[in-house]
């Protein structure tokens, strides 16, 4: 007779915003290697598939410290998607409307604006950005000029006039430019109106997601900043919609959804 099988087992839930999806995991669980680990559970074929992972730790200045993993293994400083969504799971362990989250890019305070079960809509105050002058960069298509935006993680915003068939590959060429030497999230913003802009996004250590928290606020903050919208503005995406202020600070609103729970095999 054979030994039952006793895998070591790792429990997570998994949840999304607009799209973006993510596994939050309790760093209690953490295993040593954590890029590799992150970049094995996201894996959407021998994996769980997400775009990330958010993982947990305790925080004396806040309700949680979540360091993000990207699906390749990478950190990265913050995702306001992510964040939403370590939100939403810490909201309904712990049932508070108002929650301050520790992240690479520092305090995010996050106000619970409404729920319905599972879904959870939430806005976070983003922190001020920082906005550089628009320049040009070399491709091999050709010339691309875009103004780089920093949300606490780095951003490549290109006002175009549509979205070509071919945008992912341009986007990675510039994602992997050698004047970001770290990389950089790229955003492709198509102006709607003065209130309304459409983005497609290509994010660093992930590829095409179907919407980003820092890559809206960003697309945002460049149209405003270059006169092109007046904010509020609302950032339309393949996953859905969020909406972006711009005050003293970067306010993000958006919703979240925990999805399910579950054990992953070790």
């Amino acid at each position: 007779m054979t030994n039952a099988f006793r895998p070591t087992i790792i429990p997570f839930t998994k949840a999304n915003a607009c799209g973006n999806d993510f596994l939050i995991i309790d760093g209690m669980h953490a295993p040593a290697d954590l890029a590799a680990f992150s970049r094995r559970v996201c894996d959407r074929h021998a994996g769980v598939g997400a775009d990330g992972v958010e993982w947990l730790f305790p925080a004396p200045d806040a309700n949680i410290r979540a360091r993000l993993f990207n699906a390749d293994g990478s950190e990265a400083e913050i995702s306001g998607n992510g964040t939403r969504c370590v939100a939403a799971y810490l909201c309904a362990e712990q049932a508070k409307d108002k929650l301050v989250i520790r992240t690479g890019a520092g305090l995010k305070t996050c106000v619970l604006t409404a729920r319905n079960e599972s879904s959870f809509e939430f806005e976070i105050a983003m922190g001020e950005p920082r906005v550089g002058d628009e320049f040009s960069i070399k491709l091999a298509f050709g010339e691309v000029r875009g103004i780089p935006v920093s949300m606490g993680n780095p951003h490549f915003v290109v006002f175009v006039e549509e979205f070509g068939p071919g945008w992912q590959g341009e986007a990675a060429e510039m994602g992997r430019h050698h004047d970001f030497k770290y990389g950089i999230n790229v955003e492709l913003v198509r102006v709607k109106d003065r209130q309304n802009v459409e983005a497609r996004f290509f994010e660093r250590g992930v590829g095409e997601t179907q919407s980003s928290g820092t890559g809206s606020c960003a697309s945002a903050v460049a149209a405003i900043a270059g006169k092109r919208a007046e904010s509020p503005v609302r950032v339309h995406t393949p996953g859905g919609v969020q909406a972006v202020r711009w005050e003293d600070q970067v306010f993000l609103r958006g919703p979240a959804q925990l999805v399910c729970r579950g054990e992953f095999f070790v």
